[in-house]
């Protein structure tokens, strides 16, 4: 069936481009490297990351899987993640595009900081980069948030970084201690 309307977003948008490394206050955002692998299964091992990102990672050969999956998703145009790194190249956290809709310009932002780098606006700073280069150079319509209304920290990052408060969607996701009602923020392009 023919859509009515052009897409948003060209397909080919992402996978004709290279993934890009993106500096930023005092921070690069770079894909990831099989060589990260010992840092994400480290990261993952936080109960912080575990509780609010629902996964865990068993093995060292799993947190490779994990970190080279993210070329594939890229091609597809589907999702993206950067490692967010400091001067030494270390991982300190993640900053990622989810379910990317070409069609109607819009993607979902996840992140994650290492217990180490917290306290140093790592999300905020990195969650304005990857932002910058969406709604600039690929031309995004809209961006979200979403994350439990009991993860207050994620929500002073989205409100921080321009992602307005929405609402609330009633037991949108399924964490282990049960269904938490979920916070959506958006922002978009002509947001300033």
């Amino acid at each position: 069936m023919p859509l009515l309307v052009d897409p948003a977003l060209a397909r080919g948008v992402l996978r004709e481009i290279a993934q890009p490394r993106l500096v930023s206050d005092g921070l690069t955002l770079r894909p990831w490297r099989r060589s990260d692998a010992a840092a994400v299964w480290t990261a993952f091992d936080c109960p912080d990351i575990q509780r609010w990102h629902v996964r865990g990672l068993d093995s060292l050969d799993e947190a490779g899987d994990w970190v080279t999956q993210w070329a594939d998703r890229w091609d597809d145009e589907t999702a993206a993640s950067w490692a967010v790194v400091d001067g030494d190249d270390q991982p300190l956290g993640q900053v990622g595009l989810r379910n990317i809709s070409l069609a109607e310009g819009s993607a979902s932002l996840s992140y994650w900081v290492t217990p180490d780098a917290r306290g140093r606006a790592v999300a905020a700073r990195s969650v304005d980069a990857l932002s910058a280069w969406a709604f600039g150079p690929i031309g995004f319509n809209r961006l979200n948030v979403h994350h439990s209304t009991a993860n207050t920290a994620s929500c002073r990052v989205a409100e921080r970084t321009g992602f307005r408060l929405e609402g609330t969607l009633r037991q949108a996701i399924k964490h282990a201690d049960g269904w938490h009602d979920w916070h959506l923020h958006g922002r978009l392009h002509t947001d300033s």
